[in-house]
Parts: structure tokens; sequence; C-alpha cells
């Protein structure tokens, strides 16, 4: 049960990924929210493996580097708003 929550779980910001990664698709993604979402998924993966559990770690790093994706692209578009 745990394998699947984890399945689903970190594959659901593929969606997002794939939205975000045109120029100026995230203006309407919080940069506060992406930055304390990876944050919070990156401290998740170090907590499972500070306790050996590894579906923990596994579904909290695929869901890190997804997020990490999008904040990415905010960035990008944060930093290229003024060169239109």
């Amino acid at each position: 049960m745990g394998g699947l929550a984890a399945v689903l779980t970190s594959l659901s910001y593929i969606p997002q990924v794939r939205k975000a990664l045109p120029r100026g698709s995230t203006k309407d993604l919080s940069l506060r929210m992406l930055v304390a979402l990876t944050s919070g998924l990156g401290l998740w993966g170090a907590y499972g493996l500070f306790k050996g559990d590894w579906i923990i770690v596994l579904a909290n790093s695929i869901g890190c580097a997804l997020t990490a994706t999008v904040l990415g692209c905010k960035i990008r578009d944060i930093g290229g708003e003024g060169s239109a």
C-alpha cells in the first residue's frame, strides 16, 4: 500500500512539470509555495534516510526532483519577465 501511495504522489507532479516547461508558463504559481514544497520534500527524503525507510526516500526524492524542476522554471520565468 505504501509503495502504491508513493508512486501516485510522486508521479502526480509530472503534469505540472509538463505545463511549466514552456517559457512564461509559471506566472500563476507561487514562488514561496514552490520553495516550501521542494524544501519539505527534500527534508522528508532526509528523514527517510535517517529512518532507513526507502519508500519514503524514493517517493520524496522523485517528488523533490520534479518540484525542483518546476521551481527552476519559475525562477527562469521571473528572470525573463523584463526581457520581453
